[in-house]
């Protein structure tokens, strides 16, 4: 099998690299920084294909998918994100742009583009990595983060009705998880309120989860939880919840 992950040279998408060259996939991978893709091909030997490429933007997304479409994908890992942290009227609206453009926009063009290959050879897996955010019913002080997010799991979630309607053997997931011990804090500007998985962990459960089918993948136990009780409160104790835990977040 082969896989492609955006947002390949660390955290989540580097973990999911390292499991899946370990069952034996070959890899194309795909990020910005070509020092830190060369290491993880010496790390990970010659079934590993890299790209440097920023694909904040569609045109460079489309170039990518020329790049690989011959390539005969069988596991697309949208992984490629970002969040930045403050109020929404006081956070920079170019970034803003350019993590809607990396969260939503190249992760809707891949995913359209490499579905309709897989559903030719009626086969192939995706996994579009979301948050827990994204069962949240809005993110104050990560309003634009939150949003994005939620636009992926609806998204995915669509697309398996319609896959699952047509009785598809093409498997889309979304990965929601809390948070994971990765750079994306860090990009954000903000520290962890609670412990976090490892991303190795995430990582492996989410894969296993994809093989299997799974629509929504949410790892651990207290995401799980947190995930059941949030339908019996209301819209607006939710919102002051998420402010409260994004409020601690500040370094």
């Amino acid at each position: 099998m082969k896989a492609l992950i955006t947002g390949a040279s660390s955290g989540i998408g580097l973990a999911m690299a390292r499991y899946l060259s370990s069952v034996g996939c070959d890899l194309i991978l795909v990020a910005r920084n070509k020092e830190k893709l060369e290491s993880i091909k010496e790390e990970l030997g010659s079934n590993v294909k890299i790209i440097v490429m920023d694909i904040s933007t569609v045109q460079k997304v489309k170039e990518l998918y020329v790049l690989t479409r011959k390539d005969d994908i069988d596991i697309l890992i949208n992984n490629a994100g970002f969040g930045a942290f403050g109020e929404f009227k006081n956070t920079d609206l170019t970034n803003e742009l350019l993590m809607i453009d990396t969260n939503i926009k190249a992760l809707h063009v891949l995913t359209k583009a490499f579905l309709r290959d897989m559903e030719k050879k009626d086969s192939g897996y995706i996994l579009n990595v979301a948050s827990s955010a994204g069962f949240q019913p809005g993110g104050p002080l990560m309003a634009t983060y939150y949003a994005s997010k939620a636009y992926v799991r609806s998204l995915t979630l669509g697309i398996w009705g319609e896959l699952k309607k047509r009785k598809s053997n093409v498997v889309i997931s979304c990965l929601c998880p809390g948070p994971v011990d990765t750079n994306f804090n860090k990009t954000a500007g903000v520290s962890f309120s609670v412990k976090p998985l490892s991303s190795d962990f995430v990582a492996e459960y989410a894969l296993k989860e994809m093989f299997k089918g799974k629509m929504v993948i949410i790892p651990g136990f207290k995401m799980k939880c947190a995930k059941f009780f949030s339908r019996f409160v209301s819209d607006k104790f939710l919102l002051r919840t998420v402010y409260k835990i994004q409020k601690k977040k500040v370094k």
